[in-house]
């Protein structure tokens, strides 16, 4: 019976294990994209809201680009799945909107990443210039480290 126990014993760390090493990704903070845009997210209240700052590095405008606000809302999750959200930009600078949904993820290196898809609807004059008025894409953002 003594034998069995460290058997037992190492079994069970290896069932345990893989879940202790799973870091859960934490959508709150400061991120940059692969375009150089940045945006921060505020702390998320109890049904997961939050609301932010956005400030993109490209536009389609001549207009001077601003800081325009975010508004958005993460999935409740369980404690071993990454977060699912979606967040609305409302562009200070132009007649347009840009809705983005992803997921957080923890990458193989440790970092932390959103994983994102967007459609930006900009204003037209008429509806036969509707076919023009929508775009879609994607965007991989990496946190921005705090500086100290």
């Amino acid at each position: 019976m003594v034998q069995v126990t460290p058997l037992l014993l190492v079994l069970s760390l290896a069932l345990v294990a893989p879940s202790l090493s799973t870091r859960k990704c934490v959508l709150t903070g400061r991120w940059i994209n692969d375009l150089g845009s940045n945006m921060t997210i505020s702390n998320l209240n109890e049904k997961g809201e939050f609301s932010g700052s956005y400030h993109t590095a490209v536009t389609a405008t001549t207009n001077k680009i601003q800081v325009s606000p975010l508004q958005g809302s993460q999935h409740n999750i369980n404690e071993n799945s990454q977060p699912t959200f979606g967040f609305t930009v409302n562009w200070s600078f132009s007649e347009s909107i840009t809705v983005f949904t992803g997921q957080c993820f923890v990458d193989e290196n440790g970092r932390e990443i959103l994983k994102t898809m967007w459609l930006l609807r900009s204003s037209v004059d008429n509806s036969r210039d509707d076919w023009k008025a929508t775009r879609v894409g994607i965007n991989i953002f990496r946190r921005l480290s705090s500086r100290k």
